[in-house]
């Protein structure tokens, strides 16, 4: 079948757009504590009520305890029952008037629910002085794996009803708590309601009988049809046509609609001081780039371009109606994988194709690369993009007609062997492997990014495991005798008590002597050790950016450090990036980052790494990180995220991930499967997002810049 939108209409329906969102679906507002409202309707457990007034109206005041387990309040749903059906989500909007950071959490009841089944919990950390939105998706499907045939996938095709799931048709109630908290705490409910049109996942177990194979030869799943699906390689070939002939219209209309210069810079702003090279500079107050002709700059980027993530094909070979792997046009997208993190090829190497690569080939011809890449260019101007991001194709990157950042790692160090983490454990940066390592990471950019004015910076490696203000200290302590940080953090130690009697007093422990201590891989007890161990962390963290700023610098010393893409992380982690790092960066899958609030205690620019919204309503099987109800919605959110950054002093971009939609069947690293794409896995793009995404290009260094300008939804 042929697309629903034209590729044309994609690119230049700047008056479509509003047709493609279409009009915003009404909340239900279920609470706003209006009168006739009293404190009394709410049911408490460990908490006291009150009406209070605030800046957004009458609210439900909660001061809790912390001796139950669960301090908060109960909600009854008007008329004791309320049918949701409709709606998608149930949000509440609170605020914390306290001294001290909280997570607030809210749970959507049916009738016997325990806080696992028939109920729908989210949570939201909200700091002092901020407010926000606590959003339940009212989730009503389930993963199903037909009976374990179905694995190494993030996400799964669904059926009706399952755990974790709610009949919006009996909601009951709705429970507002912390989760055991160690101190009295109070936050603000200001409403209660419920949003978005529900929309069903594209993709059942009931959709067909039998139901493997599941995907088509361009990696699409086969059972469903949807607006963009591509029908087949000639439909591929003639979307190319039609793209090649709208495309240099809409990038150059967009350049004379958004004034930017060669580089995406506001060639309309003020003029600063050139210097060759991206720079960072606060100017009237805000945080921004400067580029390299002098221009203010805000990187609008996105991650992973022309990644080609592969999916496992063992075990998995009648999962696709055909073969493409075992035909010899594809033999390049056919590989073996090196690393496999999680999930069920764990620990493996399994053989892989990437589909995404494959239908690169169809479409563009034998010499697909620079002719694919040449439009990857285009697009991004057209769809108001500035930036290559992180995790991209470096083919792509040096063709020097978008900006792009590059990145380098530790990867060879020695690691501290007691740390723990989600991608593993945390670098020895006292050892001298690590300054080697990045050393030997930096070295391999000479005559590539390094000295390219238009390679913004550096990022260095990325989610690391931060952990708590202790938990380098504490992973040092219960690491062998040989270990660097161990030998580094024992003459830390001796310097200060000098004798271990000093020590065990301090501590409260009862080591023979410092060799002792060494051999020791117990945990002494934060309370008595703490001060000493946040001391070590604070030493340990400065090291580790340090050493990466100082092997950037000798290599690019005109080029940024960009820092090391927190996503988990704590205020010493904080302060010691805004110390060394030139930008510090953080990965925030969140709604919204217009309220962030900066720990390390300084005013430093800030930028996004990574982000992304992803619905169920175009064949794929997982969300992402953070979902929402469709593809509208999913524009609409990003366009209230960036401008949120945009209005934020110290943001200097936000970097989307990612290009492409990953694998239907799972990338082979973790098995992520996410609808998260600007294009799908045919390389069709995304009308509502990439629309959007140019509207907020068109505007982005007005709304920088606080000019006023009119909105487009």
């Amino acid at each position: 079948m042929q697309a629903s939108f034209s590729v044309p209409t994609l690119l230049l329906g700047t008056t479509l757009a509003l047709g493609l969102l279409g009009p915003a679906h009404a909340d239900r507002v279920l609470f706003d504590f209006a009168p006739p409202f009293t404190a009394a309707t709410a049911a408490t457990q460990d908490a006291q009520t009150s009406i209070v007034d605030t800046a957004e109206g009458r609210a439900l005041r909660v001061t809790t305890g912390h001796a139950a387990p669960w301090p908060g309040i109960t909600l009854p749903a008007p008329g004791g029952t309320v049918d949701l059906t409709e709606h998608a989500f149930v949000q509440l909007r609170v605020r914390n008037p306290g001294q001290q950071r909280i997570v607030v959490h809210l749970r959507v009841d049916n009738p016997g629910a325990d806080g696992t089944k028939h109920c729908r919990t989210g949570s939201l950390g909200l700091d002092p002085g901020t407010t926000g939105t606590v959003r339940v998706d009212l989730k009503r499907t389930s993963e199903d794996r037909l009976d374990g045939r179905l694995f190494g996938m993030r996400g799964y095709p669904v059926s009706a009803g399952g755990l974790d799931t709610v009949n919006p048709e009996a909601i009951n109630q709705f429970v507002i708590f912390l989760n055991a908290p160690k101190h009295d705490h109070v936050f603000e409910v200001l409403r209660l309601s419920a949003g978005g049109r529900y929309k069903a996942p594209t993709a059942w177990t009931s959709d067909a009988d039998p139901y493997l194979p599941l995907i088509d030869p361009l990696g699409q799943y086969r059972h469903k049809t949807w607006p963009g699906k591509t029908a087949s390689v000639e439909d591929l070939v003639a979307r190319r046509d039609q793209e090649a002939a709208a495309l240099p219209g809409a990038t150059s209309a967009f350049d004379e609609q958004a004034g930017w210069n060669r580089f995406g810079g506001w060639a309309q702003g003020p003029q600063l001081a050139a210097t060759g090279f991206f720079r960072v500079e606060k100017h009237d107050g805000k945080w921004w780039f400067v580029d390299p002709e002098g221009r203010l700059f805000w990187s609008h980027g996105i991650d992973c371009v022309r990644l080609m993530d592969a999916t496992p094909i063992e075990e998995r070979e009648d999962w696709c109606e055909s073969a493409p792997w075992e035909q010899p046009e594809f033999a390049e997208f056919v590989v073996t994988s090196a690393t496999t993190l999680k999930g069920h090829y764990a620990g493996r190497t399994p053989k892989c194709f990437s589909f995404a690569g494959a239908n690169f080939k169809r479409k563009y011809g034998p010499d697909w690369r620079p002719r694919h890449a040449m439009v990857i260019h285009q697009r991004l101007r057209a769809w108001g993009l500035n930036t290559i991001a992180n995790w991209s194709d470096s083919a792509v990157m040096f063709q020097r007609r978008t900006p792009y950042t590059d990145a380098v790692s530790s990867r060879g160090t020695r690691l501290i062997e007691g740390s723990e983490g989600y991608w593993g454990k945390f670098p020895d940066v006292f050892d001298p492997t690590f300054a080697a390592s990045v050393q030997r990471s930096m070295a391999a950019k000479a005559g590539r990014s390094a000295g390219d004015p238009w390679c913004l910076g550096y990022f260095s490696d990325n989610e690391m495991a931060w952990g708590d203000e202790t938990s380098i200290a504490l992973a040092a302590l219960v690491s062998p005798p040989e270990q660097s940080a161990k030998r580094a953090f024992l003459a830390d130690l001796r310097a200060r008590y000098e004798n271990i009697g000093r020590l065990n007093a301090a501590w409260g422990t009862a080591h023979a002597s410092f060799e002792a201590l060494a051999a020791s891989t117990a945990r002494p007890d934060p309370a008595r050790a703490g001060e000493d161990l946040k001391a070590f962390y604070t030493r340990a963290a400065e090291e580790y950016f340090r050493v990466v700023r100082e092997a950037i610098k000798s290599v690019a010393p005109q080029q940024l450090y960009l820092g090391c893409r927190f996503a988990w992380g704590n205020a010493r982690a904080a302060r010691a990036a805004a110390k060394y790092c030139d930008v510090v960066s953080y990965n925030l899958y969140q709604r919204s980052i217009a309220t962030f609030q900066f720990n390390g205690d300084a005013d430093v620019p800030l930028i996004v790494g990574e982000f992304h919204f992803g619905a169920l309503d175009r064949r794929m099987f997982h969300t992402g990180l953070v979902p929402v109800t469709d593809q509208a919605e999913r524009a609409g959110s990003y366009q209230a995220y960036v401008e949120g950054a945009l209005r934020h002093p110290q943001f200097v971009g936000t970097h989307w991930f990612q290009y492409q939609d990953e694998p239907t069947t799972g990338r082979v690293l973790d098995e992520e499967n996410y609808q998260i794409g600007f294009v799908d896995i045919a390389d069709t793009p995304y009308a509502e997002i990439t629309t959007t995404s140019r509207h907020v290009g068109e505007r982005l260094y007005h709304l920088r810049s606080g000019q006023k300008v009119e909105a487009h939804f």
